[in-house]
């Protein structure tokens, strides 16, 4: 059984990319994997600087996770806050990291270029998400393509680490799902809340609709009778996702012409619609329930805490950490 981890920021409400790219993902591996997904709130805050909205953003993420499907009595679900063995572990880590190592994280060039404020945790996250990864000596970390950089440097600072101090970390390795690895947004940019491209996954069934509309599909078919190119099309990406069954007959329509672009994006809105719609309700009903939540988080921080623990000691045995007795 592989010991499998992700987290997630709480940084606003979930798209459909982050659900079919990483979140879907972690329902469909639960049954025959030890599962760790954590709310990344450290991470949050190198950008988050509103006590209340974090709180609330950090909740919501919960319910999200819950909604689509996590089992807790097979899934540890746990705030990254509530196991702060993983913040010395991070400066441990830091420590046998190179400077050049960091300076090539995308996340930072792209917030340099971009002329942004820079703290010193946005330089430094990709060392707190290897000791989030390390810590608990996962197997598989599942991401987008986006986050593949991560995953390698987790892999690049436990190897310094091991080669200096001796075999304490398992070195990961990342999964991604070729099909999913980079979902396209409503106008054929990577879906990003940051391009305002997305569908949300809890949007009432009106706005996806409203959304799906205006979608941007083949841009070669000019005439509603001219033959389209479903593979060419940024709607028929979504379809193949979320109408697996029928992708093949609306290819062979869309190629014929005698299925159309308006009917077509219709046809998915629907799809999605019904699809997302059990998660929705779910969520709804979550949100009533407070104390199963939080009974929830304290489980899952438990159980994540005890491991945390266990490496943490190994690690600071390591380096020539002790604790002074009289």
């Amino acid at each position: 059984m592989a010991r499998v981890l992700s987290g997630v920021k709480p940084t606003g409400r979930p798209h459909i990319g982050n659900y079919l790219g990483a979140m879907k993902q972690f329902v469909e591996m639960q049954d025959q994997n030890e599962c760790f997904i954590f709310v990344a709130n450290y991470h949050a805050l190198t950008t988050l600087h509103d006590s209340k909205l974090m709180e609330k953003q950090t909740i919501g993420v919960v319910l999200d996770y819950l909604a689509i499907g996590l089992d807790p009595k097979k899934v540890n679900l746990f705030l990254q806050s509530d196991v702060p063995e993983v913040t010395e572990l991070a400066w441990i880590l830091g420590c046998v990291t190179p400077m050049g190592l960091l300076e090539r994280a995308h996340a930072y060039k792209d917030a340099k270029d971009k002329n942004r404020q820079i703290n010193w945790g946005v330089f430094s996250y990709p060392v707190l998400m290897a000791a989030d990864i390390l810590i608990y000596q996962s197997d598989l970390v599942p991401v987008g393509r986006d986050q593949k950089q991560h995953v390698e440097m987790a892999r690049d600072i436990a190897e310094y680490f091991n080669s200096a101090f001796g075999k304490t970390f398992k070195i990961p390795k990342e999964q991604i799902k070729k099909e999913v690895e980079t979902i396209t947004g409503l106008d054929g940019r990577k879906m990003s809340k940051s391009y305002d491209n997305y569908i949300g996954i809890f949007d009432e069934p009106d706005v996806i609709r409203q959304k799906v509309s205006g979608m941007v599909t083949d841009v070669k078919r000019i005439k509603r009778d001219d033959p389209g190119h479903p593979d060419e099309c940024n709607a028929f990406q979504l379809i193949k996702l979320f109408e697996e069954i029928s992708a093949k007959q609306i290819a062979d329509e869309c190629r014929k012409a005698t299925l159309g672009c308006v009917d077509c994006k219709k046809q998915l809105a629907e799809n999605i619609v019904s699809y997302l719609e059990p998660m929705r309700q779910k969520r709804a009903e979550l949100e009533n329930k407070t104390g199963y939540v939080m009974d929830v988080l304290q489980d899952g921080a438990k159980k994540a805490q005890d491991i945390a623990r266990k490496t943490l000691a190994d690690a600071r045995q390591k380096v020539g950490f002790f604790v002074a007795e009289k």
